[in-house]
């Protein structure tokens, strides 16, 4: 029972902690802040993370976690090569679309984070990149795109969507991050060789399949 009592404390701190970096950003947000909002007390909270940057990383893990999920199930549900990667490029998009203030918090406005979360985010980019030259790797392996550096393709393809999410972050109004999907979509099925045939028309955000 304790250790259910503390899972949910953790939980609950994280969600409180996400809702007040949000509203007051990483500068201006104190521990007693996040202890008030996630109605526990300041003992409680430095139980489970002894500072704020400690707790910001946490937020940060959870959050990068949670899109991977999102992404590697897109990825699961399709067969084909260049279905997975469309699949995994609505996703990331519809996340961020979906968390803009979150997204801006971790990638704009976190100049005070400190060093160790500079490192945490180099790393999530690094992993990201990754997951992408595994699957380039697949691809190049069914025949679908010619041999090639895929690390380097995988390095640059993050690197761009990368650059289009954080340009949005900062447009004020925002316009829609994902009426981009289409385009960049293209560029980047281009980049790494995919047939013309196979880079069809779009509609309604959906390639029309070519069975």
């Amino acid at each position: 029972m304790e250790q259910d009592r503390r899972r949910r404390r953790h939980a609950r701190i994280l969600e409180a902690a996400s809702r007040v970096f949000s509203e007051k950003g990483y500068h201006d947000t104190a521990m007693d802040d996040i202890a008030l909002a996630s109605r526990t007390s300041k003992g409680g909270l430095y139980f489970h993370f002894p500072n704020k940057q400690t707790l910001f990383l946490a937020l940060l893990d959870q959050m990068t976690g949670q899109l991977r999920a999102r992404v590697e199930a897109a990825i699961a549900a399709e067969d084909d090569p260049i279905r997975k990667a469309e699949a995994a490029l609505r996703v990331v998009l519809h996340t961020f679309a979906t968390h803009r203030t979150l997204a801006r918090l971790f990638l704009v406005e976190t100049a005070a984070a400190g060093r160790a979360f500079h490192e945490r985010l180099a790393a999530i980019r690094a992993a990201f990149a990754e997951l992408i030259r595994v699957h380039l790797d697949t691809a190049v392996a069914a025949g679908v795109i010619p041999p090639q550096d895929t690390a380097l393709a995988a390095q640059v393809w993050f690197g761009a969507l990368e650059a289009v999410v954080t340009r949005w972050l900062l447009e004020e109004p925002p316009s829609s991050l994902e009426d981009c999907y289409p385009a960049l979509r293209t560029l980047l099925l281009r980049s790494v060789g995919v047939p013309p045939a196979r880079i069809t028309p779009m509609e309604n955000g959906h390639a029309h399949r070519r069975d």
